[in-house]
């Protein structure tokens, strides 16, 4: 099904009304009525530089991307709120697809810049934002949106990295000797999961690795104590050495630990 899908898979803007409604309740079904941006607000949207891009399977719309300007009181850029695909098509490749269009898009209206947010502990999206899309993370924010009740973000704090997508520059190259670089925290397995122990906030290295879990939804559901570790472990870091120079540039798996991943830090003159 998978091969179908994306061979016939077809990705345009969207400006009739009627789209976006499409948009909206498609939205709906992804997440809930609560949290689907208003028809009204898509619609200004497109018509005052952002836009909303639709994916399609056979006149079906299976999943969208919404963008808006953004001014941080130096330039405009653009701002990537969300991106939902269809249950039934996930895992099929098509949140890189929708994002690559985004970039072509984005690019034709004049951006420069592409900025959002992601939790730093989900992994799926740290490898789609950093290892396949190229983009790097500048800051880290804490509890960014407040408390929220939904499933994936109940019971602990809206952590967020602050992804910078930088559209017209060239990719940079990824190192073969990424894991001979320090660890800032040391972990141990423990019942299958991956539990952090120790921290080093006073490494001086240009290139840091810092590990994260590569399940942390289900260490959520299983053992909630220990995201919460994980959550304040990793937040001490990366504050730490975000704040002192170095930014995120890569996530790759850590081939000697099971369910683990690693962040690349670099400081940011040796990463340009």
């Amino acid at each position: 099904m998978k091969q179908e899908v994306l061979s016939s898979l077809s990705i345009r803007s969207l400006h009739a009304v009627e789209e976006l409604e499409a948009v909206y309740q498609l939205e709906t079904r992804i997440w809930s009525v609560e949290d689907a941006v208003p028809v009204n607000h898509t619609v200004a949207t497109v018509k005052n530089g952002g836009f909303v891009l639709g994916a399609y399977f056979k006149e079906a719309l299976i999943g969208f991307q919404y963008s808006f300007p953004g001014f941080d009181g130096n330039k405009v850029y653009l701002c990537s709120h969300s991106l939902g695909i269809h249950a039934d098509y996930r895992a099929f490749g098509i949140g890189e697809k929708l994002k690559i269009a985004q970039k072509e898009t984005a690019l034709e209206k004049g951006y420069d810049l592409i900025s959002w947010t992601y939790d730093p502990l989900e992994t799926v999206n740290a490898n789609l934002n950093l290892h396949k899309l190229g983009a790097v993370c500048t800051r880290y924010i804490e509890n960014a949106y407040g408390e929220m009740s939904d499933h994936m973000n109940s019971g602990i704090s809206t952590d967020r990295f602050l992804v910078e997508w930088r559209i017209k520059e060239q990719a940079a190259k990824r190192s073969k000797k990424t894991f001979e670089l320090p660890i800032v925290i040391e972990t141990r397995t423990e019942n299958g999961y991956s539990v952090p122990i120790k921290a080093d906030l006073n490494h001086g290295s240009e290139k840091l690795l810092v590990p994260v879990p590569g399940n942390f939804q289900d260490i959520k559901k299983q053992n909630f104590s220990l995201a919460l570790k994980w959550r304040e472990s990793t937040k001490d870091v990366f504050i730490h050495y975000l704040n002192e120079g170095w930014i995120v540039t890569d996530l790759v798996k850590d081939p000697n630990r099971e369910n683990q991943y690693l962040y690349l830090l670099e400081k940011e003159h040796v990463f340009r």
